[in-house]
Order: C-alpha cells, then sequence, then structure tokens
C-alpha cells in the first residue's frame, strides 16, 4: 500500500511517497515558487536527485507535476495513479475543532474554514494543497493530520491565557500548540528505546530547527508546550521573537508607525535570531560569525541556550518525575553545544550529559548522550513527522 504525503505551504509542496509495506520512502521532492516566476521541482527517486524547471500558477498545477513525475513511463516509480491508496496533509491549525486525524469530508471542510482566522497563512496553502488533490485525485481518500491535536489534552490551567474568560470563550483565544506530529514521533521513539509503553513514561521533548518548541508529555500525553495561539509564542526561533511583553506590540506600533499586524508580521518574519545576531537565522552561519569574534551574533545563540535551559527547567517542575529528554529537529539533533549548554547545571536534578559522546555523535542516528551515572536519560532521535503522517493516514483508511 502506498501513501502520498503532502505539506503544502504558501509558494511550496512538499511531498513523500510511501511504501507502508517497510516504511520506505519510494520518492520525495519539494515543489518551489509556486505563483512565482522561476518555479521549479527537486526530487530525489529512483537513487537519483534532480530537478526540473516547469510552470506552476497554482497548488493544483504543481500536484499534477508531482503526479506527471511519479508515474513518468522512463524514471517513475509507480505505472498509475491507482498505485496510491490514500493522501496524507499536514494541517497547521486544528483549532478547537479537531483533536486528532481524521478522513476529509464536506463537513471536514467546512469545519476547517473556520479555523482561518487562527492561522491565515497556514490556512490558506493548507486547503489549496487538499483542494488540490481532491481535484486531482476524486476518488483517493484524503487524511488531515493536524500539528495542534497532539496537544489537546493540555488542561485547562496550562492552555488558558490570562485574559478574561468570556473572551478566550468567545473568540477561542487559548494555547493550541505546534509541532505535535514531532512531538509525537519521537515520544513513541524514545519509548521504543527505552522498552516502555509510552503511557507510563514522563517525557521532555526538545524540538529545535528554524522553528522551536518544547514540550512536556506526561504519562504519555501532552500537558503543556513552549508555542501558543500561534506559533509565535515560546522559545526564539529563526526569525521569531518568543515570547515577550505584550506591551513590546504597542510600543513598536507607536514608536514604527505600523498597525499591530504590521508589527506582529516583523515579530514572525524579522526577529529571533536573526533580528538578534544581525547575521542570520540559520545556526550554521551563526556559527561561522561567532568563529569570527561577532558579538550579537554570539549573544543570539547565548540567549537560545539560555530560554532552551528556562523552559526545560519549568517543564521538569510541572512533571516533577522525568524520565528522558529528547531533542530533535535540525539545530536540537546536530547542534553539540546547545545540547550540552541547556543541561548544564542541571546535574542536581539528575541529568549528567555524556560531553565526550554529545560532541561526536553520527548523523541520522538515535543515540543516548547521558552517562550511566544520569537518573534522567537524554537522548538525540531524528524526527520523522511525513512517515507518522503516513501511519496515520494507513490507520484510518484501514477503518
Amino acid at each position: 500500500m502506498k501513501i502520498l504525503v503532502i505539506n503544502a505551504g504558501s509558494s511550496s509542496l512538499k511531498y513523500q511517497l510511501f511504501d507502508m509495506k517497510d516504511e520506505s520512502v519510494i520518492a520525495k521532492g519539494n515543489c518551489q515558487k509556486i505563483g512565482l516566476a522561476g518555479s521549479f521541482i527537486s526530487y530525489s527517486m529512483n537513487g537519483k536527485k534532480d530537478e526540473v524547471k516547469v510552470k506552476m500558477t497554482n497548488h493544483v498545477e504543481a500536484l499534477e507535476n508531482v503526479l506527471k513525475l511519479l508515474t513518468d513511463k522512463d524514471n517513475g516509480v509507480i505505472k498509475n495513479l491507482a498505485e496510491i491508496s490514500a493522501c496524507g496533509h499536514r494541517v497547521v491549525q486544528g483549532g478547537w475543532i479537531f483533536d486528532k486525524s481524521v478522513i476529509v469530508t464536506k463537513k471536514v471542510l467546512k469545519d476547517l474554514e473556520k479555523l482561518t482566522d487562527l492561522s491565515p497563512l497556514h490556512a490558506q496553502a493548507n486547503m489549496a494543497g487538499i483542494t488540490g488533490c481532491i481535484k486531482v485525485m476524486p476518488k483517493v481518500p484524503q487524511v488531515l493530520v493536524f500539528d495542534t491535536s497532539f496537544h489537546a489534552t493540555m488542561p485547562e490551567k496550562a492552555y488558558n491565557y490570562g485574559i478574561k474568560y468570556q473572551d478566550a470563550e468567545k473568540y477561542h483565544i487559548r494555547k493550541y500548540g505546534f509541532h505535535g506530529t514531532s512531538h509525537r514521533y519521537v515520544a513513541n521513539a524514545c519509548a521504543k528505546v527505552m522498552g516502555k509503553k509510552l503511557e507510563d513514561l514522563n517525557l521532555i521533548t526538545v524540538h529545535m530547527g528554524n522553528g522551536s518548541s518544547i514540550t512536556a508529555i506526561k504519562n504519555g500525553k501532552s500537558v503543556d508546550t513552549t508555542m501558543g495561539l500561534t506559533p509565535l509564542e515560546g522559545l526564539i526561533m529563526g526569525t521569531r521573537s518568543g515570547d515577550l511583553d505584550p506591551s513590546v506590540v504597542s510600543l513598536l506600533a507607536e514608536k514604527k508607525g505600523q498597525s499591530a499586524t504590521e508589527v506582529v508580521s516583523y515579530l514572525n518574519k524579522e526577529c529571533g535570531m536573526l533580528g538578534i545576531s544581525g547575521v542570520s537565522s540559520d545556526l550554521r552561519e551563526i556559527n561561522e560569525a561567532i568563529a569570527k569574534g561577532n558579538k550579537r551574533a554570539k549573544l543570539a545563540l547565548d540567549m537560545l541556550k539560555y530560554r532552551t535551559k528556562k523552559f526545560i527547567g519549568s517543564y521538569m517542575a510541572v512533571l516533577g518525575r522525568v524520565d528522558a529528554i529528547v531533542f530533535t529537529g535540525g539545530v536540537g539533533e546536530n547542534q553539540e553545544d546547545l545540547r550540552e549548554e541547556a543541561l548544564e547545571g542541571l546535574e542536581v536534578y539528575g541529568i549528567e550529559i555524556d560531553k565526550k559522546k554529545n560532541n561526536s555523535l553520527p548523523r541520522g542516528t538515535i543515540e543516548l548522550i547521558s552517562t550511566k551515572k544520569s537518573k534522567v536519560k537524554v537522548y538525540r532521535i531524528p524526527t520523522d513527522e511525513e512517515l507518522l503522517i503516513a501511519r496515520d493516514t494507513l490507520a484510518l483508511i484501514k477503518k
């Protein structure tokens, strides 16, 4: 059985085709610059990596070109579309409506439209990918897997904000959390490598990339997470500010002569590691700048390490007992000094990292990086959100 996983962005469409017999990736790629000049598809299949320039004015055309590649007579990986059993879609915001993955129906699509205000840019892209697949493959089941659904188990005391209760209820203003597919994937992978049931474990999962979040998992369920109503809350990220006093928005609006909406866009796109360092949102380039003595770049990284430690410490207090801490995501998996310094000073709480091992990890493997004496195990586990989406999709269509 083959599952096509779709992750649609505003001007991009990432895809992976899985053979669920062994969960292997048959093909994957990314349609880039959709609706813009110079659009192209980068892809990998049959052991070959390449890219092809092709005009894609919308997501429907992008999907049509993806399917042409997959079914190409000479270089394709499937004979026809009938080999695709279902499509799984990553959807960023499930809001107060969706607490688990669902098969697309007319009602589901109608409910999805109600969530547009919570995440307008993501919602528009997600809907384009879903409706595009329905148009191109009308008989193929479509499954939605939500970034927020894993966090639907948070208690009210964790997800409510300190605003007037009636307004929070009326406008659905609360913490929803994101990166749920990644946190759920690595939590399950951690339980497996520890040889325990997930519901018997308390974990802190640290997903760090251009977007970052940390989640407290108690008995297998998310009880708190750093991202909030939108992905802007929490840690400092590539271009996102993370936590700040809400008054900063009104002050910046006044000083810069901008609307609140413009300031929020600025906080999402021009701040974070990029805004502090003045160099880049990419940790690799920030590390290069630090090596050359750039003080602002060092400050940006120091701030990120500090906030990571602060959130880990607060979630230790929330959980009481912590069985393991898991680092994942492009930064979490590959930034050795961040892992080390984020846990430095926490030895009194039973956390002891093996510095030598932490600094010599092979890429792409699950690794235990705590010492034998450490009461809390620390792992580096590569995430695979697309595989989790494929698994959810398979489970639903089997029902």
